[in-house]
């Protein structure tokens, strides 16, 4: 099935690793152009390569994306390279750990949000003046099965991803029929964000008292997944570029679940 994708500019932020690399290296396979921004500039360096030999153009910005001022810099930097022009929006950045919430102090709370979801808040509003004046412009914003159904760890994460599902919902209505806006809630996805020092299984293993790699097992033990595993990021990635795609063009304000079915609620 044709995609309509080729030659389509995509914005994705956290793109270095993880879900937004593959969700970047996915776009690339269907021939759309990338502009890639994330903190981390040896990954994007990595990611950029990897694009231009499928065959597609790469603008990257270093930048960090839990500021305002970071955002604009990196969006501006990659809208010089694209001559001002997006179609597609994938926010994709976030970051977390595991603590309990007596542990979670105002300024614990602060930095989640501020990356987790206010980089979405600010990312939108610069961009929405671009989108509009595209044929068919599309934002996906990557949440969390967290978000619909949260576990007493980690709360503030879960928090974060709930405002981005109302966003999503909310900003699906008033850019509507133009802009169709989308988002993914992944469960478990093994990737960076979990296995980097510091991440998910090095908190979780604080949390439960095991090894790392013990305490995730035990983790999706306690969660039940039907699946039995943790995602890949390339599982995600293929839902976000149905997503973008003209084949899910009577799809807005969804959430979609790549959770391994984590989530038990029908609606």
């Amino acid at each position: 099935m044709e995609s309509g994708l080729k030659g389509q500019i995509v914005l994705i932020t956290g793109a270095a690793k993880g879900i937004g690399k593959a969700t970047a290296l996915a776009f690339a396979r269907e021939g759309a152009q990338l502009a890639l921004l994330d903190i981390d500039e040896a990954g994007l360096a990595e990611v950029k390569a990897e694009a231009e030999a499928i065959g597609v153009s790469v603008a990257i910005a270093k930048t960090d994306l839990s500021t305002e001022q970071g955002i604009n810099r990196g969006i501006d930097a990659v809208l010089s390279a694209t001559g001002g022009q997006v179609d597609i929006l994938v926010n994709n950045v976030g970051s977390g750990s595991v603590r309990r919430f007596e542990e979670l102090t105002d300024s614990d709370w602060d930095a989640t949000m501020q990356l987790n979801f206010m980089s979405y808040v600010r990312t939108c509003r610069k961009l929405l003046p671009v989108l509009r004046q595209r044929a068919k412009p599309v934002i996906i914003n990557n949440a969390s099965d967290l978000a619909r159904q949260p576990e007493p760890v980690p709360v503030d994460y879960s928090a974060s991803k709930a405002a981005v599902l109302a966003l999503t919902k909310g900003l699906a209505r008033a850019e509507g029929p133009l802009i169709r806006v989308n988002a993914v809630a992944p469960g478990p996805i093994w990737t960076p964000f979990w296995t980097k020092p510091g991440g998910f299984a090095d908190t979780m293993s604080t949390f439960h008292g095991r090894p790392p790699q013990e305490a995730v097992e035990y983790e999706m033990s306690l969660r039940q997944l039907p699946l039995g595993r943790l995602g890949k990021p390339e599982e995600v990635a293929n839902v976000i570029v149905f997503l973008a795609s003209d084949l899910a063009s009577f799809v807005t304000s969804a959430v979609w679940g790549v959770d391994g079915g984590s989530i038990r609620s029908i609606v």
